[in-house]
């Protein structure tokens, strides 16, 4: 392989790496040095790269769930604690719980996973020097370009959980929402909102201008996604969920 950004972090130890556990906007910005790496055909063999290596890495969790949400929630906080609580169940019941690896949601359900003493996986940012990770991740894998590190994120998964969030969770959830519309991928993979408070006013502007006003979607449309109040709601789809064994035969 050209590039290895894999890194095995001693299971139920956490580690020192609050410095680099930032919001994706608050990262350092990073210049490809002015020499060959700038190319467009080197980066070329760097995204391949990135997606061989990704692709081998995810594909060794046979039964996950990605956890999606805001990374500025802090402990205590309660969709914090909710997302914690679901990883709690999900390694409860053999899921490896797959994140961004950074702060705030992806941290809480590390934090669930690597305390039930489960798979903590975190797709996360590599930097320069090191990589932009929580200190809950027993499992990670860096990733240069944002658009391998979110098909990762996508891949495999038996399910797919947003958390209220930001800019990235709403392009995340949209696009997962988009490729189950346009069949590009399996349609009966569950995708859970968790939060009412924060989903309703989002999906009332669908079904009332998006679909009501504007034609723009199908009433089936409306019927990809499920908004559910807490950990266990959640659980209780995830359960019922049907295996991904089209990555793992």
């Amino acid at each position: 392989m050209l590039f290895r950004k894999e890194q095995n972090h001693k299971a139920h130890e956490p580690h020192d790496r609050a410095s680099l556990n930032l919001p994706a906007s608050h990262l350092p910005i990073f210049e490809e040095p002015a020499d060959f790496r700038s190319s467009m055909h080197w980066r070329i063999f760097r995204i391949m790269a990135e997606f061989i290596e990704g692709f081998q890495f995810i594909a060794g969790y046979k039964k996950s769930v990605t956890i999606f949400g805001s990374a500025r929630c802090c402990v205590g906080d309660k969709w914090y604690e909710e997302a914690r609580k679901l990883a709690v169940l999900l390694v409860k019941s053999g899921f490896a719980v797959v994140t961004g690896g950074g702060p705030g949601i992806m941290q809480a359900a590390n934090h669930g996973a690597f305390e039930e003493k489960g798979d903590s996986v975190g797709l996360n940012i590599q930097l320069p020097v090191e990589q932009r990770i929580n200190p809950y991740v027993n499992r990670a894998h860096g990733f240069h370009y944002f658009f391998t590190r979110k098909l990762m994120l996508s891949y495999s998964a038996q399910a797919y959980v947003y958390f209220p969030g930001g800019f990235g969770t709403l392009d995340e959830m949209f696009e997962i929402v988009t490729l189950i519309q346009t069949k590009k991928i399996a349609t009966h993979i569950p995708v859970i909102l968790v939060g009412k408070e924060y989903w309703e006013p989002l999906v009332r502007w669908i079904q009332n201008d998006v679909y009501g006003k504007f034609k723009a979607i199908d009433i089936e449309d409306m019927q990809i996604f499920s908004i559910v109040d807490d950990a266990s709601e959640a659980m209780e789809i995830i359960a019922q969920s049907r295996a991904r064994d089209e990555f793992h035969e």
